[in-house]
This record gives structure tokens, sequence and C-alpha cells, in this order.
């Protein structure tokens, strides 16, 4: 069984190490290397899951816990990867890539009812509170409080009903990030050109 583990833990690390391979900060890891190898799949991990917490990365890429503690703080030792708190989370991503609202609105596109409501917000732009909370199958207050987190992370403006402060920037992160999100994240990217008009 320990043997089975291991195979798919050592599987795992290769796919993502194939992408931290061919990713901005390619380091020179050695890929036979037990310790590189995953600091090359945290490399092509953070990347394309950015602002995914430590818990998530760390059973994404079935690390323990020290194990990733150790190599994440490594990589922001060597200015590859920065992170940043976000209420319980701390959540990783690439050195300089993103700016502070960008790391903001990917923490919130991380949790499954913002994100719902980001995605419902970009498909209609009118949709109200209730509408939201019926689409999603939660309640009223559970849209409120996403609301609430929202707008003071200032991505939702709620002086008239709701209304993202940063469309073009989320639509921007939720296609871009898809695949990283969930299958209604994959489904609102397959058709994001609809959403997008161009009138000269």
């Amino acid at each position: 069984m320990t043997e089975e583990v291991d195979e798919r833990k050592r599987r795992t690390l290769r796919r993502f190490a194939a992408v931290g391979a061919a990713a901005p900060f390619v380091g020179t890891a050695s890929a036979a290397d037990d310790t590189n190898e995953t600091r090359e799949a945290i490399r092509g991990y953070v990347p394309s899951t950015p602002g995914a917490h430590f818990s998530k990365l760390r059973d994404d890429l079935r690390l323990g816990t020290g194990e990733a503690q150790y190599h994440l703080r490594k990589l922001e030792e060597a200015g590859e990867i920065e992170s940043a708190k976000d209420a319980d989370y701390r959540r990783y991503f690439p050195a300089g890539r993103f700016d502070a609202l960008d790391k903001r609105a990917l923490g919130y596109l991380r949790r499954e009812t913002p994100r719902g409501m980001v995605l419902a917000l970009l498909s209609d732009p009118d949709a109200t509170g209730a509408e939201i909370a019926d689409a999603l199958g939660v309640s009223r207050p559970t849209i409120s409080a996403a609301a609430g987190d929202l707008a003071a992370a200032d991505l939702l403006d709620r002086a008239d009903g709701y209304e993202l402060t940063e469309p073009e920037r989320l639509l921007t992160l939720v296609v871009r990030y898809a695949d990283s999100f969930d299958a209604d994240a994959v489904a609102f990217a397959d058709d994001a050109a609809s959403l997008v008009s161009y009138d000269p």
C-alpha cells in the first residue's frame, strides 16, 4: 500500500514538475533528485493554480505538511514565489505576476460561493441576490455574507443591488485559470466570448 501511495505521489509531482520546467522561473533542479522534483512540482503548480492556499497545494501535490512548508519557504526565500495572508489562509502566487487586487480576486475566486456569485454577475449583471441564491442553491444570508466579503475586497458595489467593480479583471482571471477552479468555471470560460461585446 505504501509503495502505491508513493508511486501516486511521484506521478503527481512529475506532472507538475513538467509544468514547472516550462515555467518562466525555471530552476536548475534535476528531476532525479526528490527534493528538486518537489520544488519543480511546486514551480509548476503555483503559476497554474495562483491563489491556492497551503492545504490545497499540499493535498493536490500529495506532500506532507513539513515537506510542503520547507519547499515553499525555500522558493519564497529565492524570490520565485510569494504568499499573501487571506483571512485564515496563506495563498501562493508566482512572484511579481499579480498586483494586490488580483491576489484578492483570486483568493475569492478560489472560494465556491464568491466564485459562483462572480460567475452569475458576469453572466447577468442585473441578477438579484435572490436569483443568485437560487442559482447556487444556497441561502440568501449566505449570498449576503459573500457579497459583504466581495465588497470589503473592493470587488463588488452594493449601493444599488450587486455590481462587480472590476468585471473585466474578474473575467480575465476566470477565463485564464478556469481549469484550476471547477467545472462551472470551465463551462463559463468556454462561453465567455458571447459575453464580450465590441461596439466601435
